[in-house]
């Protein structure tokens, strides 16, 4: 068996090649550290899990090692962002805890100026709004950071909502010779739904394809089947884009129940990428969004604020079309 006794920041430092104080500089962001050898001497600390005393460092630092993440009660994909922010925060040597907030803004910017002036964090991330004047980046006070992915109804915004891509789903299926199409709407006080259906009207006026309208109006899959059913006995073919993969679900089932088959007689698009669609007969073509990367660059974005660094670029988009049968043999260039 191995020994029992905890390791310490002189194991850190003898495995990473560096001093102590080194190692200090890179866990605490203070001091002039190199990134590759922040990130060394992190993944040795990890590796030998290596934890350091926050209550030590508290006392001799003033800081506390622990970083708090405002979220809401009532957010489908809470759990993917609160991963991702948590994988940044410990790598780079924190703890991080979690506080979910009902209520009105005002009420989340008062608990949220709670939790800035208790001296408990050294920086606060919220992931829902709260009031200009809960928010600060100065490093003299606890730095809060507004990476917003909701509006005040919990509903998807910013870039988790970007439709832009919907574009390429009628382009690519215009191009494939489809030339009739039909939107299959989510309600409108969604942000996101309201961006789907405006790039679908734009989609299809500019690719210059002919469009059945926009129909239901509400997220569950029996929208999606009696949009289908409402469709016009000579609609097919006709290319189906649903706003999300609920309505795309009920789309199949109102195509079976009129003898339409997918993709022959109806070619169908869905999105947010749920588990069901890989097991769809026919699979569903989705839009995958990355909620655990989207939480991942907010933490980042805190983290940088506190060791007055620049934030990292981030290139890759956080949404990716998953082509799959219910599209037919589409092949899209790359």
């Amino acid at each position: 068996m191995g020994s029992s006794t905890p390791p310490t920041s002189r194991d850190v430092a003898r495995l990473a090649g560096v001093s102590q104080t080194t190692v200090s500089y890179a866990l605490t962001g203070k001091g002039a550290v190199s990134p590759s050898t922040r990130r060394r001497v992190l993944q040795v600390a990890e590796s030998i899990g290596y934890r350091p005393n926050l209550a030590a460092r508290s006392m001799r630092t003033r800081r506390s090692g622990r970083l708090a993440v405002i979220t809401g009660v009532a957010i489908d994909n809470q759990p993917s962002m609160v991963t991702g922010a948590s994988e940044v925060a410990n790598a780079a040597g924190f703890i991080m805890e979690t506080h979910s907030v009902d209520g009105s803004i005002a009420d989340r910017t008062d608990r949220t100026l709670e939790l800035a002036s208790g001296g408990q964090y050294e920086g606060i991330l919220t992931f829902v709004p709260v009031l200009p004047a809960a928010l600060s980046t100065d490093r003299s006070a606890v730095p809060v950071i507004a990476a917003t992915a909701y509006d005040e109804d919990m509903h998807s915004t910013g870039e988790l909502a970007d439709a832009s891509l919907l574009d390429t789903f009628v382009s690519t299926l215009a191009e494939a010779g489809h030339r009739r199409f039909v939107h299959v709407a989510g309600p409108d006080q969604y942000a996101s739904a309201r961006a789907r259906r405006e790039t679908y009207l734009a989609a299809v006026d500019r690719h210059g394809v002919e469009s059945l309208g926009v129909l239901g109006g509400d997220w569950p899959p029996e929208t999606g089947r009696r949009a289908v059913l409402a469709l016009p006995d000579d609609a097919p073919p006709v290319a189906v884009i649903a706003a999300n993969d609920n309505l795309a679900l009920g789309v199949l089932r109102g195509a079976a129940e009129r003898g339409w088959s997918v993709p022959g007689d109806l070619v169908l698009t869905g999105w947010d990428n749920a588990d069901f669609g890989e097991y769809t007969m026919p699979s569903l073509t989705t839009m995958a969004v990355d909620f655990r990367e989207g939480g991942r660059r907010a933490m980042r974005l805190l983290i940088a604020t506190l060791r007055d660094e620049e934030p990292p670029v981030s290139t890759t988009p956080l949404q990716r079309i998953v082509w799959r049968e219910s599209t037919g043999s589409i092949a899209p260039a790359s």
